[in-house]
C-alpha cells in the first residue's frame, strides 16, 4: 500500500462531487476520477483502478448497487467501495454488502470521519461494525444452501480459526476476541487474516455474512452461536 492512496468519487450531484474532492485532497488523497453515474463509475475504475471508490446509491442509468457489482465482480484488484448516501435504510445496506461494498456512510459524515474511513477501508478492514452487519444479516439473509455446500472448505480452518470466526460473527471486536479467548491483539489479528485468506474473504463483514450464510451461526439467542 506504498504511494498515495487514489480515490474515485461517483455521485450525481456535482456539487457534492466538488466538496468531496476537496475535502479528500486536503488531506493527500489523490481524486483520480469522477462519476456522474454509475456507469461512469465503472469505466473510471477500470480505467484508474483506484484503491476506494465513494459511491452514491441513487444515481441515473446504474444505481450505485449495480455498479458496486460489477465493479466487485469484474476483478476489482484490490479496489474496495464505500456506499455514501442520504438513505439510512437498511435494504440498502445490505444490497451494498452482498454487492461486495467494504462499507456504508452517510453523506453527512464529518470531513475527519470520511478521510479516516476512506484510509481504514484502503488498509484492507471493513468499515461498517460486524454488529450492525449482524442485524442486518438476521433480518434479510435466510441461510443459503447452495452457498453452505460451496463454502464447506471451512474445514480448512484449524479449530481456533472456526472458533475466531464463530466469535467474530456475533460482532466481536479484535479486542473483544482478544479478551474472550485470552489472546494477544496481535495473535487475534493473525487469525482473523489467515481466516480471511483461507476463505477468500475481503474484510470482516464478508466474514460475518459467510458464517451465516453457511449455517455456520444462526439468529436467535443472545450470541446466535449454534
Amino acid at each position: 500500500m506504498s504511494g498515495p492512496l487514489r480515490a474515485v468519487i461517483a455521485d450525481d450531484q456535482a456539487l457534492v462531487r466538488t466538496g468531496f474532492r476537496m475535502i479528500l485532497s486536503a488531506d493527500g488523497i489523490e481524486v483520480v476520477a469522477e462519476a456522474a453515474d454509475g456507469a461512469e463509475a465503472v469505466a473510471a475504475v477500470r480505467s484508474t483502478r483506484p484503491d476506494v471508490v465513494l459511491m452514491d446509491i441513487r444515481m441515473p442509468r446504474m444505481d450505485g448497487i449495480e455498479a458496486t457489482r460489477q465493479i466487485m465482480s469484474g476483478g476489482a484488484n484490490g479496489t474496495r467501495v464505500v456506499i455514501l448516501t442520504t438513505y439510512d435504510l437498511d435494504h440498502y445496506v445490505y444490497a451494498a454488502l452482498t454487492a461486495g461494498a467494504s462499507g456504508f456512510l452517510l453523506k453527512d459524515v464529518s470531513p475527519e470521519h470520511l478521510v479516516a474511513a476512506v484510509r481504514l477501508v484502503r488498509s484492507g478492514d471493513a468499515l461498517l461494525s460486524p454488529t450492525i452487519t449482524r442485524r442486518l444479516i438476521e433480518r434479510f439473509a435466510p441461510r443459503d444452501e447452495a452457498k453452505a455446500d460451496l463454502h464447506r472448505d471451512l474445514s480448512e480452518l484449524t479449530p481456533r480459526e472456526l472458533e475466531v470466526l464463530r466469535l467474530l460473527a456475533t460482532g466481536l471486536s479484535n479486542a473483544e476476541l482478544a479478551a474472550r479467548l485470552t489472546l494477544s491483539a496481535t495473535t487475534v489479528k493473525t487469525h482473523v487474516a489467515r481466516i480471511l485468506s483461507k476463505l477468500g474473504l475481503r474484510d470482516r463483514v464478508q466474514a460475518v455474512v459467510l458464517a451465516y450464510e453457511t449455517g455456520l451461526i444462526s439468529p436467535g439467542g443472545p450470541s446466535g452461536i449454534i
